[in-house]
């Protein structure tokens, strides 16, 4: 990682980080044509690159570009930063990256930023190469790393397949080498018919000592993946898997409860939590709130009822809301106090973003709540 400069006072943002966000705003309005232009200026100078792309665009087109201007906006925030493009680098292995491809990517994203931002001189441009070269480098060594001791990928083989519902798939599959993972964590999965095309799915049990891997799956509207997932997998059929990641697990140094909310598929790792604590033999409360829109779409309500009669620190409340936006956080409000838990939220965004105001506003602290990105870089089981 290339030498820090002084970190400015705490509070105050440096020069650089001001010349960035205030590139980013000045781009903001006109952000497609951005990611339009990064992308033409990419294959066309770098065709090499190419291949490490879908074949289809539409869903990966802004991931990239929204990847390298997130590190952006966080580059006085060196722990938010660097752990952020450790997994970043660590997960683009899978592709097939290589360190040679980051200047044609730095190259490439200069020159989309000069074309549309408003203000674009060498005091500018230098900030963004400062940035990007510290992007770049923490990427190349989290992945140097990280090949010396896991491959880039898994190939699993799907081992049982069982439709819960007509758009519900709970997936069970066992990987070719072992697959070290924490309950709470993600993966990304590749099909075989839909090649460079990967999405994320939480692990939806503790690690097993068989070393088997279940995942919840829901088919939406285009989903490739989960379609496929869904409607076309079956046992035999082999598909790929990328490096878990993820930082909603349980700390074990400390006897507080868990209150877990999961919102349709987003039980599958509360499931996973609720059978880590379970696992390491402790006692504490552990609260579960399992939202869906039916008595239908609550497919693994048994399971979750089964593991509450074995363990009496288990409590689990079913929520059906039918509205078109369920309020799955509203249902807290009626129990508590929280005060003595750690928070752990997984399910569509919507649910994640109001579950995370409902419990700040019943006083559980920002920092023991905890959820993974919502955004479509890691929306996990959708």
């Amino acid at each position: 990682m290339p030498v820090q400069r002084a970190a400015p006072p705490s509070g105050e943002a440096s020069p650089d980080a001001l010349v960035i966000r205030r590139t980013m705003a000045e781009i903001a309005p006109v952000a497609d044509k951005v990611t339009s232009y990064f992308y033409a200026l990419l294959f066309i100078r770098h065709p090499e690159v190419r291949p490490l792309f879908p074949a289809a665009m539409d869903v990966q087109r802004e991931r990239l570009l929204r990847a390298l201007l997130t590190a952006a906006e966080h580059i006085d925030d060196t722990p938010v930063l660097v752990d952020y493009l450790q997994n970043l680098g660590r997960g683009h292995r899978k592709y097939g990256t290589r360190p040679e491809y980051y200047p044609a990517v730095g190259e490439c994203l200069i020159g989309a930023l000069s074309q549309y931002a408003a203000v674009w001189n060498p005091e500018t441009e230098a900030a963004w190469v400062r940035a990007y070269t510290t992007i770049s480098q923490v990427m190349i060594d989290a992945a140097a790393a990280d090949g010396l001791r896991a491959p880039a990928w898994w190939h699993a083989e799907v081992v049982t397949h069982d439709l819960r519902t007509s758009d519900v798939a709970v997936l069970t599959v066992r990987p070719d080498q072992p697959y070290p993972f924490l309950a709470g964590q993600y993966t990304s999965v590749e099909t075989p018919w839909w090649p460079r095309v990967w999405r994320h799915y939480s692990f939806a049990s503790a690690p097993r000592s068989d070393g088997l891997l279940t995942f919840h799956v829901k088919a939406v509207p285009a989903g490739w993946v989960s379609n496929a997932l869904v409607h076309r997998a079956r046992p035999g059929d082999v598909i790929r898997l990328g490096p878990p990641t993820g930082s909603m697990t349980v700390d074990h140094t400390t006897a507080d409860g868990l209150l877990c909310l999961g919102g349709g598929t987003g039980i599958a790792p509360i499931k996973a939590l609720a059978e880590d604590v379970a696992e390491h033999g402790e006692r504490r409360p552990v609260e579960v709130f399992y939202g869906a829109r039916s008595d239908h779409d609550l497919y693994d309500i048994d399971t979750m009822l089964r593991l509450r009669q074995s363990h009496p620190w288990l409590s689990v409340h079913a929520v059906v809301d039918q509205r078109p936006h369920p309020q799955l956080p509203d249902a807290i409000r009626e129990y508590g106090p929280w005060n003595e838990y750690d928070a752990y939220l997984s399910g569509p965004p919507g649910m994640i973003r109001s579950g995370v105001d409902a419990l700040r506003h019943s006083g559980i602290p920002s920092d023991r709540i905890r959820h993974d990105a919502v955004d479509e870089l890691v929306v996990v089981g959708y």
